[in-house]
């Protein structure tokens, strides 16, 4: 049987996901680069006898923050992404209807008669957990990717989802 990752439809899902957490890297990168010119630039003007920025010092410490918090967020992302793609490679879509139990529970039924599998999303955006829930009683597929950890998706979402067993 062939595993999920031979569909073309979810390559094009997973180099969307990859594409998001390198703009997250991405993202990270220019903040920390804008927190040191900030400073340099600062430093430069007040050793020149120029007047002081206002704020300048915060901003700094905003971007470095930001920065941070980006480069982690992109990096664990494409972890994740790279987990996911070489689960997808042996494992192959099961089809189900996605039933909704909470914000962030819940419940497959698969279409094979098999037994029904409750997870919980990884995603805490709340935008991600609200695209989630509008797919309530529609089919999706699924496939598990490690243990306890599965993957989710829909025609249609261009997007894959994580999930894993509570």
């Amino acid at each position: 049987m062939p595993g999920a990752l031979d569909d073309p439809t979810t390559r094009t899902d997973l180099a969307a996901t990859r594409a998001g957490a390198l703009r997250w890297l991405g993202g990270g990168v220019i903040a920390l680069v804008l927190a040191v010119l900030l400073g340099v630039a600062t430093v430069q003007t007040v050793s020149s006898g120029g007047q002081r920025l206002p704020f300048a010092g915060l901003a700094v410490v905003a971007l470095v923050l930001v920065g941070l918090a980006a480069l982690v967020a992109g990096a664990g992302s494409l972890l994740r992404v790279t987990a996911w793609t070489r689960g997808l490679a042996g494992t192959p879509w099961r089809t189900g209807r996605l039933r909704i139990a909470g914000p962030a529970v819940l419940r497959v039924e698969p279409d094979d008669g098999g037994e029904d599998v409750d997870l919980r999303l990884l995603s805490t955006a709340t935008w991600r957990t609200r695209a989630v829930q509008r797919l309530d009683a529609q089919e999706v597929r699924f496939a598990a990717v490690g243990e306890g950890r599965w993957v989710l998706t829909a025609d249609g979402l261009g997007t894959l989802y994580g999930a894993r067993t509570p």
